[in-house]
């Protein structure tokens, strides 16, 4: 039996296991949203498949994305992440990792990123279902609210079009189409 799902994952078998077994799951894991936003950020301008076939090799360049690692790093580990070529090599954007890291931690010394996250949706996902990908918008007033939060707080790639797409993975939103299997899963 086929089961319908989001079309967005195509037929891709790692697609396909991400759309299954992640996507829209909800996430309270402060490391694990942490590095959810910040290989969002790397996405911006490219296909999601792009960043899931090259995780792997996010986290071993990133040392598991450790923020307490990643926040003291400086140009040698720029100039050597420039050069990795399992990742995405944009300056910008590896540059940002390591002051996302410096803003996570300092964020998390006087409140918990997971609770700083999921207050923008009161703590519980907010669950919409959508007929088509049509209805499905690329950011939201809430989306809105939280990028400029996390910019006023250091953040950066972390723009409305990120944060809901990182929104939707973490599962603080469930926009899994209304006919798709997971969205009464998740």
């Amino acid at each position: 039996m086929t089961q319908t799902r989001c079309p967005w994952c195509g037929e891709d078998p790692l697609y396909v296991t991400y759309h299954d077994t992640e996507w829209g799951v909800p996430e309270y894991d402060p490391r694990a949203l942490w590095e959810k936003l910040i290989l969002d950020g790397f996405q911006a301008g490219l296909s999601w498949i792009t960043i899931l076939r090259k995780r792997e090799s996010f986290r071993e360049a990133f040392e598991g994305f450790d923020p307490e690692v990643i926040a003291s790093w400086g140009e040698t580990e720029v100039a050597r992440l420039v050069q990795n070529p399992g990742i995405i090599r944009h300056r910008g954007k590896i540059e940002a990792t390591i002051g996302n890291s410096r803003a996570f931690l300092d964020l998390s010394e006087r409140q918990d990123f997971a609770e700083f996250c999921w207050s923008y949706v009161d703590g519980t996902p907010l669950v919409n279902r959508p007929a088509t990908m049509a209805g499905v918008p690329a950011q939201t007033e809430i989306s809105v609210a939280l990028s400029k939060d996390l910019k006023k707080r250091g953040f950066k790639f972390c723009g409305p079009t990120i944060v809901y797409a990182w929104m939707q993975a973490c599962g603080l939103v469930n926009d899994h189409l209304e006919t798709c299997f997971r969205q009464s899963e998740v």
